[in-house]
């Protein structure tokens, strides 16, 4: 089997390739990578029937030839911090679109089967006391470039499925948090910070729900999904995890010995959505898969473990994320 994954040098797609690795031992992977910030080699290193290439997903000369020599693309790519989405909207168009765009292109050429991973940001947000879930058929309601970007993206899938007869499936997933995640998002920034003996910071009161998956749940859901799924059809990934930014950080702070309370808040983002939370049904009755991490605090304190002994893979970056964020008051 020869796979091709793009963005496979980040923080969910470098996951998938050390699982497919484990799990499919012979399986040949390409991983085509941009290799802007949020994409490290060292996601990837000691990993043989490995090989990396640095490329667009929006360059048809890089990506034809590479699919016309696989047998299934999965597909991470993706320009995905709203943060730099709000600051900058253009290269979210570029990747999450014309990227998409021209991965289905190659796709029909060569009839290759496809699959999308995209965000439960794109059905927008719901109220905080809302018993309502995400599910395949809620209506797209985006709020920022990023999901914008993304839910166009899903759209153009569904279309090259109808009109083209591509054989892809698409997944939405939850907030993913685990191993090799860069340290400018919330998870490993606050247990970063708390290694270096920094206060973490929260958003606004902290009350905007996520709802958590280990990464390594999210990928055996791929996995199932290319093997089980049915062509067309979409499929939400979640772990039932729901918490606020509070608890997390609060969770955080007591698994590493703080006080739950030392942390301070900075000014909310503009646009910031509530609460999401993920109805995984089709994905639990259709194709019997079931996460591993169902208890978002034994997940969390593996990922704490993981940063604790891996400070040599996170350690160069630290620096010019936190300058980064000091611009911002942040």
């Amino acid at each position: 089997m020869k796979v091709l994954v793009t963005g496979g040098a980040g923080f969910i797609g470098a996951n998938f390739v050390h699982q497919t690795h484990e799990s499919y031992p012979d399986a040949d992977v390409t991983v085509l990578d941009k290799l802007t910030y949020a994409g490290n080699t060292d996601s990837l290193s000691g990993l043989d029937r490995v090989r990396l290439v640095r490329g667009d997903i929006a360059d048809a000369d890089v990506v034809d030839p590479l699919v016309a020599e696989s047998d299934v693309v999965v597909h991470f790519a993706a320009e995905s911090h709203n943060d730099n989405s709000l600051n900058d909207p253009s290269p979210f168009v570029t990747t999450n679109l014309v990227g998409t765009f021209t991965l289905l292109e190659a796709v029909r050429r060569h009839g290759v089967r496809y699959h999308h991973i995209s965000t439960d940001e794109v059905y927008g947000d719901l109220e905080l006391d809302d018993p309502a879930k995400f599910t395949e058929t809620t209506p797209y309601n985006p709020s920022s470039p990023y999901s914008s970007t993304k839910a166009g993206s899903d759209l153009l899938v569904r279309a090259w499925v109808r009109s083209f007869g591509v054989e892809a499936t698409i997944s939405n997933c939850s907030n993913n948090y685990g191993p090799y995640q860069h340290i400018e998002k919330f998870i490993p920034r606050q247990i970063t910070n708390l290694i270096d003996g920094i206060r973490p910071k929260l958003y606004g009161a902290g009350l905007n729900v996520r709802d958590w998956i280990h990464v390594r749940d999210h990928n055996t859901a791929v996995w199932r999904i290319i093997e089980r799924g049915t062509i067309g059809e979409t499929y939400l990934i979640g772990a039932d995890g729901e918490k606020n930014n509070k608890e997390v950080v609060e969770l955080i702070l007591e698994l590493m010995g703080h006080d739950p309370g030392d942390y301070d808040h900075v000014a909310d983002r503009p646009g910031h959505d509530m609460r999401y939370a993920i109805d995984n049904t089709r994905l639990r009755t259709q194709l019997g898969w079931e996460p591993t991490f169902s208890d978002f605090r034994s997940g969390l304190a593996d990922t704490i473990e993981w940063y604790r002994r891996h400070e040599d893979w996170w350690r160069p970056r630290k620096a010019e994320v936190e300058a980064k964020y000091a611009r911002t008051g942040q």
